[in-house]
């Protein structure tokens, strides 16, 4: 699976870290916000956090925002605490995984995340092992910072080109398959992981060589 690769790019929701939309669902749900589903979803989502995700807009008019949609007098630390109830667990041995693909592999990471998240996410990790997830990759691409997002070709081509990776050289790897799409438009390789699907389990084998 892994012949040919030199360089693996890593989607983090549903590939490193655990999610459950559905909690965030229910979070925005008990808040008032009846209709969240609507508004965003794995698949589809209004402006507001697609403008999140690219950096157009910060926490505090994203906050802003969401207050519009509900009737109730929300703080900022229920939306955002709502916002970050999707944010799961890193299990143990898929980071294992990266530190024993790292001396074999360039290691990108590549997600469609914010600042809300960012700051979470990091917090858990930092709290369960000490660590920041941005020591497991070579170059790390958050949405936000980039002002661009998946699945917009431009993303993965700005990888490709300021790396030097070849496509028929690069691996990615996500749990969307819209993004799967666009990244094979390119000719980058891809694994989709479907529901139910790990790296640790489906993908990778213990052993690994370039």
């Amino acid at each position: 699976m892994l012949k040919g690769i030199r360089h693996i790019i890593f989607d983090l929701g549903g590939v490193l870290i655990n999610l459950d939309y559905t909690l965030t669902e229910k979070a925005f749900v008990d808040l008032g916000i009846e209709n969240f589903q609507a508004l965003y979803s794995q698949m589809k989502q209004t402006s507001l956090f697609d403008d999140l995700e690219t950096g157009v807009i910060n926490r505090d008019k994203f906050v802003a925002g969401i207050k519009e949609f509900c009737s109730a007098q929300l703080n900022d630390q229920q939306i955002c605490t709502a916002w970050n109830a999707m944010l799961l667990d890193f299990p143990l041995r898929r980071l294992q995984l990266l530190q024993q693909l790292r001396p074999y592999f360039d290691l990108v990471l590549l997600s469609n995340t914010n600042e809300i998240h960012e700051e979470a996410f990091n917090k858990l990790l930092h709290e369960s092992y000490g660590v920041n997830l941005a020591t497991y990759f070579d170059k790390v691409y958050y949405s936000h910072k980039v002002g661009m997002r998946k699945p917009d070709t431009q993303i993965f081509k700005k990888i490709l080109d300021e790396n030097g990776f070849e496509p028929i050289h690069t691996l990615f790897i996500d749990d969307s398959p819209q993004h799967i799409e666009s990244a094979k438009t390119l000719g980058i390789q891809t694994i989709f992981l479907q529901p139910g699907m790990t790296i640790e389990k489906d993908v990778f084998l213990p052993k690994t060589s370039k």
